[in-house]
């Protein structure tokens, strides 16, 4: 290991460490990440420092230059990390002291790593927040573009897989609304929540310097200084909630993503899936694979494991700062990667899918799936408490199944045969579209509460 890893350590220790340490003690090859997030806030610290007289104008100028002449050696591909200087932190400075010579040493004046790290992972969460806001508003845009075309086209639905009810695309659409507009509520509480500077708690205890965090947290775009010195430095419950929204937003997505996969299939034909999200097979040159749905299914462990495991990081750890601290970054950075991908996937998937509308009603029109909206009829016309009419209206559903019939196709003798107060006015309410357009219900599957519903997310988009 180089004398400057062991320099910038100070003169607490006289020997190098070994190569096994150096490997697992380096955080270098994942946290580079988060440079921009690092110079962010050194800038921010600076200034603050110049600003309290704590360091000179000029010093606080070279340091500013000084990133900036660091920041562009990162981003355009010339800087050189080194695993013997550790970590993100210590490259940035190292190299700072290089291009600007000793005015370097002064930027780290009040703080530590333990509140410096703090701070640059909790700016590159809440990038990563703002991306999946994005995101997830995009995706929303694209469903209610599926449920204003389709608000009345019919298909069934379902519960335990089995045909239930009719309902209408539209409808179904707009349940996957709901589900990533709570999402979107989600990500925006989360934001809220950990947006709060951690910079100037130091190692864990403050500074003696008189710094002001409220500047340094107005410069990095938070809303207040965190309250506790020692909460500041430990607290990693932001990257855990972020990792749990993510986690409940990519559960709506593999739901999502298996219903493609099931809809997109020969026995389905629900949906056509467009090629730039679909692949064919090496040695069947009928298949049409929805891969992008089936590795949105798949990324979602990913995220979920991430969630877990640093759970699992952190419920052991007393106060303050722990190194096992520093195995919180790359479950973060793998799951943020792989949610945003997913959500991008399924955005594109759902904008290009074309609905097999014929299909879609000729299953919608099997199975029995009126039944329910006779068992109402009889309630309605005839008086019979609901038990009773489903009593009644399974013997027809068997007679109809016995025969090789839907429900439409029996004769008004053979219902009456069942039941001698059905009337001829019951076949309104057996064909599916009379189905679907009867739910009028507040959140039901009726075309024009179907608009209503769209109109409504548009409002509040």
């Amino acid at each position: 290991m180089s004398k400057t890893s062991n320099q910038m350590w100070g003169g607490r220790f006289a020997d190098q460490p070994d190569a096994i340490m150096e490997a697992i003690n380096a955080s270098i090859g994942f946290d580079k990440r988060l440079a921009a997030q690092d110079i962010a806030g050194s800038r921010a610290h600076a200034a603050m420092l110049a600003a309290t007289g704590i360091i000179s104008d000029s010093d606080a100028e070279a340091i500013r230059e000084g990133l900036l002449t660091v920041l562009s050696e990162i981003e355009g591909g010339s800087f050189e990390f080194s695993t013997a200087l550790e970590d993100i932190h210590m490259n940035v400075e190292a190299r700072l002291k290089a291009v600007i010579g000793e005015p370097a040493g002064r930027l780290h004046t009040g703080r530590s790593r333990n509140d410096q790290v703090a701070t640059d992972f909790r700016l590159w969460v809440r990038d990563q927040i703002d991306e999946a806001e994005g995101s997830l508003t995009r995706l929303i845009h694209a469903l209610l573009a599926q449920a204003e075309a389709g608000a009345e086209w019919v298909m069934p639905g379902f519960t335990h897989l089995q045909t239930a009810q009719p309902v209408t695309w539209g409808h179904h659409m707009m349940a996957y609304v709901e589900m990533f507009g709570r999402d979107l509520s989600r990500v925006r509480d989360a934001r809220k929540r950990m947006n709060e500077s951690p910079l100037g708690a130091a190692a864990l205890a403050g500074t003696g310097f008189p710094i002001d965090r409220h500047m340094t947290a107005q410069a990095l775009g938070f809303d207040a200084p965190m309250a506790n010195s020692l909460d500041a430095v430990s607290a990693r419950d932001f990257a855990l909630e972020f990792l749990s929204v993510a986690s409940i937003s990519a559960m709506h997505l593999s739901r999502f993503a298996e219903e493609l996969v099931i809809w997109s299939s020969a026995q389905f034909r629900f949906v056509t899936l467009s090629d730039r999200f679909s692949t064919g097979s090496s040695i069947m040159p009928q298949k049409k694979n929805p891969d992008a749905a089936e590795l949105i299914r798949a990324k979602i462990g990913r995220i979920f494991g991430a969630n877990v495991a640093l759970m699992m990081v952190m419920k052991g750890l007393p106060l303050a700062y722990s190194k096992d601290m520093q195995e919180d970054k790359e479950q973060v950075f793998d799951a943020a990667d792989n949610w945003l991908l997913a959500l991008a996937a399924m955005e594109g998937m759902v904008r290009d899918m074309t609905a097999n509308v014929a299909n879609l009603e000729k299953a919608a029109s099997a199975g029995f799936s009126t039944a329910t909206d006779l068992a109402d009829w009889l309630v309605r016309e005839t008086g019979l408490p609901f038990r009773e009419a489903h009593h009644v209206t399974g013997a027809l559903v068997a007679l109809a199944e016995k025969t090789g019939r839907d429900l439409p196709d029996l004769t008004l003798d053979e219902m009456q045969a069942v039941h001698g107060n059905i009337t001829a006015s019951v076949y309104d309410v057996l064909g599916v579209h009379n189905s679907v357009a009867s739910r009028r219900s507040y959140g039901g599957t009726a075309p024009d509460r179907v608009r209503e519903q769209i109109a409504r997310w548009k409002e509040a988009l």
